[in-house]
């Protein structure tokens, strides 16, 4: 009998680079941005990353990434979700799905945009 999936308690920089699609040197730039960031350190100095500390990173990419807020203004919701505890609530497997699907939506319509030039040029060409 096989367990399921063990969750780790911490997780490397490169290990949440590659969950959240983020490069390291993004994260360690958040890290200077926003004071709720603060991945402990082990004892080599390297970053650990908790589940929160993801959920927290996987909110602040939506609200640059995808919701276009500034540094300045992502901040500022963040203030707001805290206060209101609703940051906490959605679950880090809500999170990452929700980023899949934001990139999924974003890679369709880039797919969308490329067939639509591509059927464009061929009716210029026969016309």
């Amino acid at each position: 009998m096989k367990d399921q999936k063990i969750k780790k308690l911490y997780y490397s920089i490169s290990e949440v680079s590659r969950i959240t699609s983020l490069k390291a040197y993004v994260l360690r730039y958040w890290e200077t941005e926003f004071s709720e960031l603060r991945p402990k350190k082990n004892r080599a100095g390297n970053r650990t990353y908790s589940l929160d500390d993801i959920k927290l990173i996987f909110l602040i990419k939506r609200l640059l990434y995808d919701d276009k807020y500034t540094i300045e203004g992502a901040r500022q919701r963040l203030q707001q979700l805290r206060h209101v505890g609703e940051q906490m609530n959605l679950s880090f497997e809500q999170l990452r799905r929700d980023d899949l699907i934001i990139d999924l939506k974003k890679d369709l319509r880039e797919l969308l945009g490329i067939l639509n030039h591509s059927t464009n040029e061929k009716d210029t060409k026969s016309g």
